[in-house]
């Protein structure tokens, strides 16, 4: 069923509990507030070290698990512990998140990912929502279809955006074999980063599919990882008698359970007696892959303290698909002290250090993935790296990562106001590995 968008009134002014209180402000889309600042323009001075509003636009937000949903979870998170307003836009989600409104948009469900709920916005009821809130910039989590409309209304009204490339849209079309939807897909993709003031990518490999797509003004911004929450003091032992009462080597998954992710490779590693298999996640895929691998322990969708006790109690880590942006769930097994196999393309290739955190196999070779499955049954080196995988991640804070992305929101601020004369920039490709 569609739910049509909720204009909820803008946040005002914070309490002294920390909430916020709001007040509505009806607003005829095409409008703008009178003797307000245009949206996205800096106060007199052009100061730019004030605290900002932000307007979030996701394409998947809770219920939803997965990287999108975190990501803008730990963005949203950072903007109040800073002391900024900000709102969110989203297909699904509470009616409000870190203190923040959430706005729901209207969406339709995918006939081939039923779990899934895509948001189907107007442009003319998003700029209703912009000129409401008036922000100073507008973030757009992993764009599609919703994203694409929120960067056009944002553009017309010349509030600068953070575009967040996180969801590989061409790998996408092809793994589920879309009629022509490669070639639209790259279109889409190409139409909505063009026209964003800034396209953050994750990794090397993100930053290189959109120089082949001819996209501007981008930059690399890895994610972060909860150093605290993914730990090797996590560890049990009682989780891994449960998983291998006879002490088997304790190898999973972590993730969505879908096409694109390639988890038939995991059939090899299922068939192996020297292997407990466990796979964590849900998806379209979990029914197949029941009986792909009957031998595997499905965990489902884990939670807060159950995944970090999961994460740490593994042996290994593997990842099988080869279309990751940047693969958070493999640096959350290092940072659980956990060897991470995962495949040499996308995402894993900044995140896993080959021979010293883990190994990277070729693309889709399921012989290639055992093999160093394999290798990591040496107990000696196992331990060699799980250490390595832990040091690997140590300046990897999501404070250190979001501090960047308010830096990247002040300067297209400070760009679209005339503050700063220098355009926003192609960004190099160091810092990917901040102090925390």
């Amino acid at each position: 069923m569609t739910r049509l968008l909720q204009l909820r009134p803008a946040p005002t002014s914070r309490t002294a509990q920390g909430g916020r209180d709001h007040a509505a402000v009806p607003l005829r889309p095409g409008s703008q507030l009178p003797g307000s600042p245009r949206p996205g323009s800096l106060p007199p001075g052009g100061a730019v070290d004030r605290p900002l509003r932000v307007l979030v636009v996701a394409e998947s937000f809770l219920p939803q698990v997965n990287g999108v949903t975190n990501s803008v979870r730990r963005v949203l998170e950072h903007l109040a512990a800073e002391g900024h307003e900000a709102e969110l836009v989203a297909p699904t989600g509470p009616s409000s998140y870190a203190g923040f409104p959430v706005t729901l948009a209207r969406g339709a469900t995918l006939p081939f990912y039923r779990d899934f709920r895509i948001g189907l916005e107007t442009r003319r009821r998003l700029r209703a929502v912009m000129l409401r809130f008036r922000p100073d910039v507008v973030h757009v989590a992993s764009p599609a279809t919703l994203g694409h409309q929120a960067v056009r209304a944002a553009d017309e009204l010349g509030v600068p955006t953070v575009a967040i490339y996180q969801t590989d849209l061409v790998g996408f079309a092809e793994r589920y074999g879309i009629a022509g939807g490669t070639r639209a897909m790259a279109r889409l993709t190409r139409r909505i980063h063009t026209r964003a003031d800034r396209t953050l990518a994750p990794s090397r490999a993100s930053l290189a599919q959109l120089e082949a797509l001819a996209v501007p003004r981008t930059a690399l911004w890895p994610r972060g990882v909860d150093l605290d929450a993914f730990h090797p003091r996590w560890r049990s032992a009682d989780l891994r008698r449960e998983l291998s009462p006879d002490g088997r080597l304790v190898v999973g998954y972590v993730g969505r359970l879908a096409p694109e992710k390639e988890l038939h490779l995991l059939a090899r590693l299922a068939d192996d007696p020297r292997y407990a298999l466990v796979v964590v996640g849900g998806g379209p895929e979990e029914g197949r892959l029941r009986e792909l691998l009957p031998g595997a322990h499905f965990l489902g969708v884990l939670h807060g303290e159950d995944l970090s006790r999961l994460y740490a109690s593994l042996d290994v880590f593997v990842h099988t698909g080869r279309h990751e942006t940047y693969c958070q769930s493999a640096q959350e097994a290092l940072a659980a002290g956990v060897p991470v196999v995962a495949p040499r393309s996308g995402g894993p290739v900044d995140v896993v250090t080959d021979v010293v955190s883990g190994f990277l196999y070729v693309p889709g070779d399921a012989d290639d993935l055992a093999a160093y499955v394999e290798r990591l049954t040496d107990a000696a080196l196992r331990q060699q790296m799980a250490r390595a995988a832990r040091e690997s991640v140590a300046g990897r804070s999501w404070r250190a990562v979001n501090e960047s992305l308010l830096t990247h929101y002040r300067e297209v601020v400070a760009h679209r106001s005339g503050a700063a004369p220098v355009a926003a920039r192609q960004v190099g490709l160091s810092g990917d590995r901040m102090a925390g």
